[in-house]
């Protein structure tokens, strides 16, 4: 999608931790190069953020015909959500499920 033949060079300020992680993925074989591993990094967040923008869009246009979700009816899908989810392992932690009931508004 993004991947051309004709690169350019670039110099950047990056982060040394994110510069060691990169390196690192060269060293391990994850990466051809450094350059490889930001080229692909900068498609993944072209990426992202097209399909980002392909949501704002299409969330407009309900709301246009429908009407503004209100939070009671994003509310109203989590809990739907979270009774239909299948738990595939295990059980959820006492502190998640104290966390989910105060994010809910139940104390």
């Amino acid at each position: 999608m993004y991947m051309t033949k004709r690169k350019e060079r670039l110099t950047v300020t990056v982060d040394a931790e994110l510069l060691a992680v990169a390196n690192d993925a060269v060293q391990r074989g994850s990466a051809d190069s450094l350059s490889a591993w930001v080229n692909e990094a900068l498609a993944e967040r072209a990426e992202r953020d097209e399909k980002l923008a392909a949501m704002a869009d299409a969330v407009a246009d309900y709301e246009a015909e429908h009407g503004v979700i209100t939070e009671a009816e994003i509310a109203a899908q989590r809990r739907a959500d979270r009774e239909a989810a299948i738990v595939v392992r295990g059980r959820v932690p006492d502190e998640l499920m104290e966390l989910d009931r105060r994010n809910r508004g139940e104390s």
